[in-house]
């Protein structure tokens, strides 16, 4: 939307259509609210060009955003690839929500010009971007992130590498917390829901976000706050971890602390699995 052409990788064809689509579908909707043109939305989709091999996407980057799932091994195996790739001048960014951005870089030659940016979600509504200097990240790299991400209509705040950086070291004990809340029988989905709604002015429950994250990310996230700090405020509430287990990931496997259907969600949780 800024101008800049893109190149967008992902491991399947199909993946990659859904992408565009989902893309499409959301400037669709700026349309109908009157943000952006019908000329701007085709303008938008010809600086996005797809590939599934991402040696050919990636070798005249500038700069690489990796956005795939929250695993350490897995970024860690891209951006060793990354390194070999791209070429010598490119930044290599992560969106990493929680990952050391100092032990992303290790795996590279470059780990002065490796870098996080933390897009909240959802992306095209949020203006935060959480910029994370890893240990070697130099001073050069730094503010041409904050630059681009101030271009891009984002706010830029830069932080230091340590577990959860500040987004997630904050939110993600408030969620636990109402997990446990909920696993010791202080009030149901809905009430702590409504509780944190009407009473902290939060846009969204803690339950509500916790699903439209997903609860394994989430597990995720308060395993690397309880390995990296290790301290047992972190630890995951064993409700969530069961969740989790049975697959019950929140809206995108359709079932978490809400069940989810094409134009309702209703609270559900087994009552087996509260203390």
């Amino acid at each position: 939307m800024k101008g800049f052409k893109v190149h967008l990788c992902d491991i399947s064809a199909a993946a990659l259509e859904r992408a565009v689509k989902t893309i499409g579908d959301n400037l669709d909707r700026m349309i109908k609210k009157g943000t952006i043109t019908e000329d701007d939305k085709e303008k938008t989709l010809q600086n996005i060009t797809t590939y599934t091999q991402m040696d050919v996407g990636v070798r005249s980057a500038d700069l690489v955003v990796e956005a795939a799932t929250e695993n350490v091994e897995l970024k860690l195996q891209i951006f060793k690839q990354l390194d070999m790739w791209t070429q010598e001048s490119c930044i290599l960014a992560t969106n990493t929500s929680s990952i050391s951005i100092t032990r992303i870089a290790a795996a590279t030659s470059r780990a002065d010009k490796v870098i996080g940016m933390h897009f909240m979600n959802p992306v095209p509504v949020m203006q935060l971007v959480e910029v994370i200097r890893g240990y070697a990240t130099s001073d050069e790299v730094t503010a041409k992130i904050m630059d681009l991400s101030g271009t891009l209509g984002k706010i830029p705040v830069e932080v230091n590498d340590y577990p959860g950086f500040v987004a997630n070291r904050i939110l993600m004990p408030m969620i636990n917390e109402a997990i446990y809340t909920l696993y010791e029988g202080v009030a149901g989905v809905t009430e702590i829901d409504s509780v944190m709604k009407l009473g902290m002015a939060h846009p969204m429950g803690p339950l509500t976000l916790a699903d439209f994250i997903g609860l394994d990310v989430c597990l995720s996230i308060l395993q690397v706050l309880h390995n990296g700090f290790g301290n047992p405020k972190y630890a995951p509430c064993p409700l969530l971890v069961n969740m989790v287990t049975a697959g019950k990931l929140g809206r995108k496997s359709g079932e978490g602390f809400y069940q989810y259907k094409p134009d309702s969600k209703e609270a559900v949780v087994s009552p087996n699995f509260i203390k």
